[in-house]
């Protein structure tokens, strides 16, 4: 992994850290729905999309926009309501658009917009395709289905990515889904692709291919197996501790900080700086 690659993902770990304290610090109000555990799979994907191409994101979207703009400064003032925000303040955590990029906070809601992009980009844009990330549990709303019908029947550049955590909100995934993502994508005629490496490169040489048959036409559903390491939101982790010590064990921050100790150190002081001064700085900005 280059030092570019850890820097971006310790600068999403430490901004959505820095999140949780300025809630328990009482200045952030509302709800926030952290990343931690799956700041790899934007990372990973980011350098394998094109400006142009359109980004549609989620509840858990952080690492998703920090990963294509790595702007902390405009997204924490968002979240915060202080003047500098993406969207002006109007946004807050879930709900954010800055050019090709869009998320939202209602589950399956970003897929039908994403067909409907994909189609334009068809027509109008060949080669362009449309990304919307998705997670296990938007696997129980019917958009998906009538999505993945739509984009098959049309040929549509439309790439969906799973973050399969394993667990909706609190239910585990062998309780809300009968079946499998796999065979459910299949009997549209839609490939599914399972990635279980958190090796940026291994993930990158193996979806370039995919990305290339989605920009000549054809949909497809990339299923990433993560762990969340966070709760669903702030406070409301109902796995049992063994589950959680073992998600820890498997993160990918504690391998690379073990895996090679003086880099990583390095590294991971440079982002906690960087999140620090952007807390403080936005922190003293007006309310928007």
């Amino acid at each position: 992994m280059t030092d570019a690659d850890l820097e971006l993902l310790l600068l999403i770990r430490h901004f959505e850290l820095s999140l949780l304290e300025l809630f328990d610090q009482g200045q952030l109000n509302g709800t926030t729905h952290t990343c931690l555990g799956q700041e790899y799979v934007p990372v990973a994907l980011t350098p394998l999309l094109d400006e142009a191409d359109f980004v549609f994101s989620n509840h858990r979207g952080h690492g998703h926009y920090l990963a294509r703009y790595r702007d902390c400064h405009g997204l924490l003032a968002e979240i915060m309501g202080r003047q500098g925000g993406v969207c002006g303040g109007a946004g807050g955590s879930q709900h954010l658009h800055r050019e090709r990029y869009l998320s939202t906070g209602v589950q399956g809601e970003s897929l039908p917009v994403a067909a409907g992009v994909a189609l334009h980009l068809k027509q109008a844009e060949p080669g362009k395709l449309a990304c919307a990330y998705i997670g296990d549990g938007t696997w129980g709303e019917g958009a998906v289905y009538e999505t993945l019908n739509v984009a098959a029947l049309w040929s549509l550049p439309l790439l969906v990515v799973v973050e399969n955590n394993g667990i909706a909100q609190s239910t585990p995934l062998d309780r809300h889904m009968a079946g499998t993502i796999a065979g459910r994508a299949a009997a549209f005629g839609v490939a599914r692709h399972l990635v279980t490496s958190r090796d940026l490169g291994e993930i990158r040489a193996g979806l370039a291919p995919v990305l290339a048959g989605v920009r000549d036409g054809g949909p497809a559903v990339v299923e990433f197996l993560t762990d969340r390491l966070g709760p669903h939101s702030k406070g409301d982790d109902t796995r049992p501790a063994e589950d959680l010590e073992l998600i820890r064990k498997n993160d990918w921050y504690a391998q690379h900080a073990a895996a090679t100790p003086a880099r990583f150190q390095r590294l991971d002081r440079r982002a906690r700086d960087t999140i620090r001064a952007v807390v403080e700085e936005v922190s003293a900005r007006p309310c928007a």
